[in-house]
This record gives C-alpha cells, sequence and structure tokens, in this order.
C-alpha cells in the first residue's frame, strides 16, 4: 500500500471547489459522466490507430448507479481506465489535465468524430462539493495492468493500494455527504443526466439498487422489468449533416428538446469546420406580437455536453427569441464550464451566426416570398429587434424589411414609396381604433402600414436614423392627402372655428377648418407626431421613464369638416342645440382616436339619447 499527499500549493483548495469553484452543485454529476466518455473516447481513438485491442462484442457504456441504502453514487465506465502510476499523475496532482496530455500526444493522429470533452484536470474534483469521501477503482487498458484504488476523504490526505476491479475501465464511488442527499433520489439524477448529459456520444444508463433488491427478493412482478434503456441520445440531429436530415426529424427534435408542440416556422442548420469548429440547429418560434416578456431558449453545448442556457457571449442578444442548440467544442470556457471567457474568438463565432441566421432570412424572402410574407407576422418583432442591435444585421436585411398594409399586402420601403413625390410612409398603431382615419386614406385610394407593436415605436425612429429622407407619420396626425384643395369661404371658417373654441375652452388644443373630401365626417382629430412619438418611448422603458413622458403634451387638433352638412347647418339651430351638437361633435372625434375617460364616456351617453329624442320630436 502507498501512502502520500496530494500535490498541491493550498491546503485550502477543498473548502474553495465545494463553494465556489462551481457555478451550480449538480456540475459534478456533468463533469464525473463527462471523464467517462472520454474515457471511452480516447480508447476508441487507440483502437482507431492500432495501438489498443477491444472486444467488439462488447458495447460501450458509461452507468450511473444510485444506493440510497448505502448513500452512494456510482459513476462507471469500460473506457481507457487508469494505472496507479496515471491515477498518481492525474489525480493527486491537482488541475493536471489527462485529456490536454491526451490531445497534446495524438493530435496528429485522424479520427473523426472522436471528440475529447475535458479540458481542466479539476473536474474530477468537483464530486467532493457532494461527498464525504470518493473512491476510484480502475483497470487500465494495457496489457499486464494491475487494478489500482485510490481513497480520499476530502482532505489533503488519499490512500492508494491495489484494487480489486477486474474489467478495464473506472468506477467512480462517492460516499454523499449528510446535506447532499439529495443526490441520492433517482428522479433528481435523472433530471441532472437529462439536462447535461442528454447527447453524450456513449451510451448512459441509470440503475438503483433498490430495484436490484426487489428482484433479488422475488417482489417485482413477471414482466416488469425492463430491458434497460440508455437515457442519452448518442447521435443528436446536429451531429448530422442538413442532407441527411429529415423536415420531420427536424420537427420531432424540437418537441422533445424544447416540449413546444407547435410547429417552428422554420429552420437554420449550422455546420461549420473552418475557421472554427461549430454546429447546431436555430429554430425560429412562433412568437406573439407583443415582445415584453418573449424569450426563446438557445442551449450551448461543448462537446454535446450542456454548458448553459441563453449565453449571451456567443448568442447574440437578438436571437435570444429564437431556441435552439449550438455545440463549439473550441468555445474559451473558465474551470466550471459555465461561462465565458470574452475574447475576440467568441466574438468571431457570435458574428457568424449573426451572418447565417441574414443569409437564411434574405434567402428566404428571394426564393420563395410568399413563404416569407406568411412568416412576417411571427418574425417581423425579432427581425427589427435585430436591425436596432446589431448594424451589421441591418446592413445585410435592410432590404427584405417589409411592411403589412392596411390592405393586407406585404411591401417593402421602396415598393411603399414608388411613385410618391413625397417620402412619407403612413402608418396605423390600432387599426380598430384608427378605422375612421384608414377609410379616409382608402377613399383616396391610398393606404398606410400596420406597426402596432411597441417595438415599432422604437424601429421607426431607426428607420428614420438610417433613411434621412424618409418621415413615418401615424395616420391620424396628418389630413394633408384628404383634404380639399378649396377650403371655403375663409370667413366662415374663421367664425366656425371660433364658434368651437368658445364652446370647448380648451387652450391647449388648436382647432382648424378644412373641407375633407369625405362630406359623411363632421370632425376628426389630429395628434402631433413627434410629441406622441416621443411619450410612447418614454414609456415603454418603463416606470423609472414613464416621468419623462409628461414633459411632453400632446398636441391636439380639432379638424372641423366644412363639408359635412351638420357642421354647415349649425349657424341654423338654436343655441342649445348648436352646443350639444358641437360637444357631440368634439366627444365624437375623440372617440375615433382613443376612449374616454369614464365621467367624460356618461356624459357623451346622456347627450347621445337627448339629441335621440329630439331627433323623434
Amino acid at each position: 500500500m502507498a501512502k502520500g499527499s496530494i500535490s498541491v500549493d493550498s491546503e485550502n483548495l477543498f473548502p474553495i471547489i465545494k463553494k465556489w469553484l462551481y457555478s451550480d452543485k449538480d456540475i459534478f454529476l456533468r463533469e464525473l459522466v463527462s471523464n467517462a466518455c472520454d474515457a471511452v473516447t480516447k480508447l476508441k481513438k487507440l483502437a482507431g490507430i492500432g495501438e489498443a485491442e477491444i472486444d467488439g462484442d462488447v458495447p460501450f457504456k458509461i452507468t450511473v448507479r444510485v444506493d440510497k441504502k448505502n448513500k452512494q453514487l456510482i459513476v462507471s465506465d469500460n473506457g481507457i481506465g487508469m494505472t496507479e502510476e496515471e491515477i498518481d499523475k492525474y489525480i493527486n496532482q491537482i488541475a493536471f489535465s489527462g485529456a490536454s496530455d491526451f490531445l497534446a500526444k495524438y493530435k496528429e493522429e485522424e479520427n473523426e468524430g472522436a471528440q475529447i470533452i475535458g479540458h481542466f484536470g479539476l473536474g474530477f474534483y468537483s464530486a467532493f462539493m457532494v461527498s464525504d469521501s470518493v473512491e476510484i477503482d480502475s483497470l487500465s487498458y494495457k496489457e499486464g495492468s494491475v487494478p489500482a484504488k485510490w481513497v480520499c476523504d476530502g482532505t489533503m490526505e488519499f490512500d492508494m493500494s491495489e484494487g480489486e476491479r477486474a474489467e478495464r475501465g473506472t468506477t467512480i464511488t462517492l460516499n454523499i455527504a449528510e446535506d447532499s442527499e439529495e443526490f441520492l433520489d433517482e428522479f433528481k439524477i435523472r433530471e441532472i443526466l437529462h439536462k447535461y448529459c442528454a447527447f453524450l456520444p456513449t451510451e448512459i444508463y441509470l440503475e438503483n439498487a433498490e430495484d436490484d433488491e426487489k428482484e433479488d427478493s422475488g417482489d417485482k412482478k413477471d414482466g416488469e422489468k425492463d430491458e434497460p434503456k440508455p437515457i442519452n441520445n448518442t447521435q443528436p440531429l446536429w451531429m448530422k449533416k442538413p442532407s441527411e436530415c429529415t423536415d420531420e426529424e427536424y420537427k420531432e427534435f424540437y418537441r422533445n428538446v424544447f416540449m413546444d408542440f407547435n410547429e417552428p416556422l422554420f429552420w437554420i442548420h449550422l455546420n461549420v469546420d473552418f475557421p472554427f469548429n461549430l454546429k447546431g440547429i436555430l429554430y425560429f418560434p412562433k412568437i406573439n406580437m407583443e415582445f415584453a416578456g418573449q424569450e426563446g431558449q438557445i442551449k450551448l453545448y461543448n462537446n454535446q455536453v450542456f454548458v448553459a442556457d441563453n449565453v449571451k457571449e456567443v448568442i447574440p442578444e437578438f436571437l435570444m427569441l429564437l431556441k435552439g442548440v449550438i455545440d463549439c467544442p473550441d468555445l474559451p470556457l473558465n474551470v466550471s464550464r459555465s461561462f465565458l471567457q470574452n475574447d475576440g474568438y467568441v466574438k468571431k463565432i457570435s458574428a457568424h451566426i449573426t451572418k447565417k441566421v441574414a443569409d437564411k432570412l434574405t434567402g428566404i424572402f428571394s426564393s420563395d416570398r410568399q413563404s416569407y410574407e406568411k412568416y412576417w407576422d411571427d418574425i417581423n418583432i425579432f427581425i427589427k429587434y435585430g436591425c436596432i442591435r446589431d448594424e451589421k444585421f441591418y446592413e445585410k436585411i435592410k432590404d427584405v424589411i417589409i411592411f403589412k398594409t392596411t390592405g393586407g399586402k406585404y411591401v417593402t420601403l421602396d415598393e411603399y414609396l414608388e411613385g410618391k413625390d413625397k417620402k412619407e410612409v403612413y402608418y396605423v398603431s390600432d387599426a380598430k381604433l384608427q378605422s375612421q382615419y384608414i377609410k379616409l386614406f382608402e377613399e383616396q385610394g391610398l393606404e398606410a402600414v400596420e406597426l402596432p407593436t411597441i417595438m415599432d415605436t422604437h424601429f421607426i425612429s431607426f428607420m428614420e436614423m438610417k433613411n434621412a429622407e424618409v418621415k413615418f407619420k401615424r395616420i391620424d396626425s396628418v389630413l394633408s392627402e384628404t383634404a380639399e384643395e378649396n377650403a371655403g369661404d375663409e370667413e366662415k371658417n374663421k367664425a366656425l372655428v371660433e364658434k368651437f373654441k368658445n364652446r370647448i375652452n380648451d387652450e391647449s388644443l388648436k382647432i382648424e377648418a378644412q373641407a375633407l373630401k369625405n362630406a359623411d365626417i363632421p370632425a376628426v382629430m389630429l395628434l402631433g407626431e413627434e410629441s406622441r412619438r416621443m411619450q410612447e418611448m418614454y414609456r415603454s422603458y418603463g416606470q423609472q421613464m414613464a416621468g419623462m413622458a409628461d414633459m411632453f403634451k400632446d398636441e391636439f387638433t380639432l379638424v372641423i369638416n366644412t363639408n359635412n352638412d351638420l357642421i354647415q347647418k349649425l349657424d341654423t339651430l338654436p343655441e342649445e342645440d348648436a352646443e350639444l351638437v358641437m360637444d357631440q361633435v368634439y366627444d365624437l372625434a375623440k372617440i375615433s382616436h382613443s376612449p374616454l375617460p369614464a365621467d367624460e364616456m356618461t356624459k357623451f351617453i346622456e347627450r347621445s339619447n337627448m339629441l335621440l329624442k329630439k331627433a323623434i320630436v
């Protein structure tokens, strides 16, 4: 038996490992299973270059065994195994990475698909986060090797002796600490394995010692024990070539991984070998029109090992509305694999993902515009947000930004402006509420575009900044296109305006008289574009900025239609009736713009009833 001290500079290393090394306690199982997978991969690679012999009839596998009675969690593999000398080198000398050593030795050998996961040398020691003591039983693949056993109780002392393992591979036994007994629950372990190891390239089996006891005692009924099945998929879809995948496989993978039974709109299969290794699938799900609260789920993998959800260093923020998986073995991870170092390499990966998304969108627009238009209602918020957040993304897709018109057509900015003298884009933010204004436009053969979301408030300003000659105007902010050239008798119009001013008695309200082409409407309310837009923008930032909105007063203009019969007969009515009519016209104009407050609505209903009585008397 050999005894010794682990070679490390600080005797406080284990408390650091237990408390601070890993961001999530359950990561210990990911590290141990990843190491086991590496052990299998190494042996396959050696066999592939003729440096090891393996029995092809014995399948490679990893077994995770829960033994609640003995308070043990056991991870076992039939991979490369270790000699006593290798345990001393790779375990006792902390941070000496066996994976790095192996890669350095065999980096010239070609063996596609045999990727080594580990890079750090500290993954094994995560076991002490949940254990009072840890045991290693290992037998190397090398001919004539003697089994080795290593035991450590989390102090700086260890025992190493000849072991009893008879089959090639390694078994790690964790004697679970009292404060970590949650990891003796089979369902908890299954959940962790599913989260981190669902796509590892070696089959993983989960066993429960209680099931064996039931079988041995005869408690299990006939047929109760099924054939064991691996808990992971060793060939995830993203590892295949796009040409090898069917639409149904993409949809099934989406349903299984994201538990979303709504079909994705479309997807992008990433398969890059140079200048970096990157694979993955990005799905465009159906996105609700309201942007607030929306977030997708993009899972980041490193050699098929789950690292984290929605890592913004790799995935551009605006792509977080998507769902998908990204697998990049070359990512510069820190020791816990949970965070990325912020360097130029990561930025290149992020830029490439952005480019592929832009290429996909422009490709659909060019080859199948009908489908692109069909997707637009679901993807436009994502695209607009991406344009605002990423200059390069905007430059790539600016020509495929389309707008839905009030007539139901989809047009690009150039198509909308074609043939127009003024570079003005009229839009509606609420088609129902602004239906009267839409009708005015349609009667003149004009169309507005629909921009109904909070995101559109920001997008409009962004588009004006990028296209200096273009101005966006909400349909209720201007009537120049719908007014007659001859406004009528100037003196009469002046008197009419004065009459309404005296009745309404609101100094902040501008009142004008125009001859509108539509004679059915007695008056319309206009709201200044700039002040309204600033108010909306500040309010969209939340409560902390809502007060700023009050600095921009609403600039309302009441436009009285001198072509309307009722307005023309106003002077012939008794004063009391004329006042009722003016109040009613004013409220109708306000209602066509926005709902009335409760007290004003009550007065409006009472007044409407009075007018109806007068009409039938």
